[in-house]
């Protein structure tokens, strides 16, 4: 199950407080548009989720803001700067990779003092930037150790030390959690996101993780075929996802399609709901799971005033941990339901009559609204 901390919506941005710009930011190969016409403000001191599939063009983004790509049009500003034909070496940037691309015939510590030997400062100062960067990531034991004999947590650490030793304006990181185990991951989440706050500095993440983006990031930017479908906070983008994509991309979510009323009434099937607003024609209606209840039909605990009720038959229970997955087909079209594990109790026969229950106000609705 997903654990968030919960971080409160940002006043809005004034132009001295954003500290990295995307101003219509695009990248073309031939007909085939990788990003397009791109806009955002990143404010100094957060940290940003370029969140989507893969294809979505947020690496390709990542890789222009860092000047490893060649943008076809648009601005990168940093700090009041614009920055976007400014060579790599000049971008005061650190950029951790998904492959950590450490040097395997180098220490550790050599490894982390790379980009300080590449900017000629003095051996003295190198050596107690190393020291400092390795206390924090936890490795000061490690500095003679070679790449091949740490574990894949250790490497990330030495790559997260080597990108923050240079003491960058701005940290990018390339999907830099994805070669680890769920555990692992779980652990540097927390270490990198501390690491950015106790510095204070403006970082960009790439992910495809849903969860890493709502846990870590201050402001979650999701992508999908090249452009922003949505910008906000982690509770703004999964509260209140802004298109239908946003809404199941971002969290697990049951769809319906019925035909509304135009009163606050939608026909799913031969099942009727009510939802929020007066929206009109065919529309999508989406529910998270965790907002659903189930009871057996007839057991008396039927939808009160303000809850939906659709009938259906359980049709498969999957236990996962945390967490029981109750499936039930409803009129053809399957809902899932997610309860707390009790342990071996509850629903557990399929083909059992049952009813879902949802508060109105958990509907989300996609389309036409009068």
């Amino acid at each position: 199950m997903m654990h968030q901390t919960i971080r409160s919506g940002s006043p809005t941005v004034s132009g001295r407080d954003v500290h990295l710009r995307l101003d219509g930011l695009s990248k073309r190969y031939g007909d085939s548009v990788a990003v397009a016409s791109l806009d955002l403000a990143v404010p100094k001191g957060e940290l940003v989720a370029l969140l989507g599939p893969s294809g979505c063009g947020k690496t390709t983004t990542l890789r222009m803001v860092a000047g490893l790509i060649k943008p076809t049009d648009g601005r990168i500003v940093v700090g009041g700067h614009d920055i976007t034909v400014m060579p790599p070496y000049r971008r005061d940037m650190g950029l951790v990779f998904q492959s950590y691309a450490l040097f395997p015939h180098m220490s550790v510590a050599k490894n982390v003092a790379f980009g300080l030997e590449m900017r000629s400062v003095p051996k003295a100062e190198i050596e107690q930037r190393v020291k400092q960067a390795l206390a924090m990531v936890r490795l000061e034991a490690l500095a003679e150790r070679k790449p091949r004999e740490l574990s894949g947590g250790q490497q990330q650490r030495v790559a997260l030390a080597r990108a923050l030793v240079i003491r960058p304006s701005i940290l990018l990181l390339d999907e830099p959690l994805s070669n680890l185990d769920a555990k692992l991951r779980d652990e540097m989440r927390n270490e990198i996101r501390d690491i950015q706050q106790n510095l204070g500095i403006t970082a960009v993440f790439v992910t495809h993780d849903q969860v890493e983006a709502l846990s870590m990031c201050d402001k979650v930017v999701v992508m999908r075929g090249g452009k922003l479908e949505q910008v906000g906070t982690p509770v703004d983008v999964y509260e209140h996802p802004t298109t239908p994509f946003v809404a199941s991309f971002v969290g697990r979510t049951n769809r319906l399609e019925g035909t509304a009323q135009g009163d606050g009434r939608v026909s799913i099937g031969s099942s009727e709901i009510r939802v929020p607003g007066r929206p009109g024609g065919r529309v999508e209606i989406m529910v998270r799971p965790h907002r659903m209840r189930l009871v057996e039909t007839g057991s008396g605990q039927d939808a009160a005033e303000g809850v939906n009720r659709v009938a259906g038959r359980l049709s498969r229970v999957t236990f996962i941990g945390d967490l029981l997955q109750y499936h039930v087909d409803v009129n053809g079209a399957e809902i899932v339901v997610e309860v707390a594990s009790d342990h071996g109790r509850g629903f557990r026969t399929v083909g059992t009559p049952v009813a879902v229950l949802w508060r109105i106000e958990d509907t989300m609705v996609f389309g036409r609204c009068a």
